[in-house]
């Protein structure tokens, strides 16, 4: 069973639209020194920031914002043709230095408490496995949180989210930015075109999280795989 804490409460909340659902949980990670100074600033009303939940490296979560508020934390944002993303979603954040502050593996409790309060978000809202998403998913030219040490796949083999085996494609093609802005756009991301200047901060997402190993922008055949396999499991 699911200990938060709720001594803690941010102030950077507002309502909801009418008959908005719940139906998307986007993950962060906090980006700064100590979990002390991430509280900190999540609730001040002056840094206008917030997420419903914050996750200690220890396990500790602390609820920040009623679900049924709207949070703060995913900014200018798309997924699968919606933007404003606040308005559906609910927002967790890992305490984790970042990419800036000396970026690290999170630790095992720490995600196992986000694994067992996904579970609880799972069971409450109508959330499907693709829209659990990071921040770098949906604001790609923006955001790289929470990157490519958060453990995805384990995840998924415990039942929270997708995780796709690479299929080759069954026909060739000539035009592989055609092929992945359309395939990028089927599973979520937004495609501004085709063109490899447009496409990269997208496919640098997409590798973040389905290629952690090597996020480099480039659409080899590796990429290029994982990615049909992400289509083909959502058909």
């Amino acid at each position: 069973m699911l200990t938060m804490n709720h001594s803690l409460m941010s102030p950077n909340l507002n309502d909801r639209p009418k008959g908005q659902e719940i139906d998307m949980v986007v993950v962060h990670y906090t980006g700064m020194q100590s979990a002390k100074a991430a509280l900190k600033r999540l609730c001040d009303p002056a840094a206008q920031v917030s997420a419903h939940y914050l996750i200690e490296e220890n396990g500790n979560i602390y609820q920040l914002v009623p679900n049924e508020k709207r949070a703060w934390h995913a900014g200018v944002s798309y997924w699968m043709g919606q933007h404003n993303l606040n308005d559906c979603s609910i927002g967790i954040e890992l305490v984790n230095p970042g990419h800036d502050y000396g970026y690290r593996p999170f630790e095992k409790k720490q995600m196992q408490a986000a694994l067992e309060l996904m579970r609880c978000l799972i069971q409450s809202y109508p959330i499907p496995a693709r829209r659990i998403v990071g921040h770098s998913d949906i604001a790609p030219t923006r955001k790289i949180d929470p990157g490519e040490l958060f453990d995805w796949a384990w995840l998924a083999q415990h039942g929270v989210g997708l995780w796709p085996s690479p299929i080759p494609l069954k026909q060739e093609t000539k035009d592989f930015y055609n092929f992945a802005s359309h395939a990028l756009e089927k599973i979520g991301y937004q495609i501004i075109s085709s063109d490899k200047k447009d496409l990269i901060p997208v496919i640098q997402a997409f590798q973040r999280r389905f290629r952690p190993k090597k996020v480099d922008g480039n659409l080899d055949q590796e990429t290029i795989t994982i990615i049909n396999g992400m289509v083909s499991l959502l058909t």
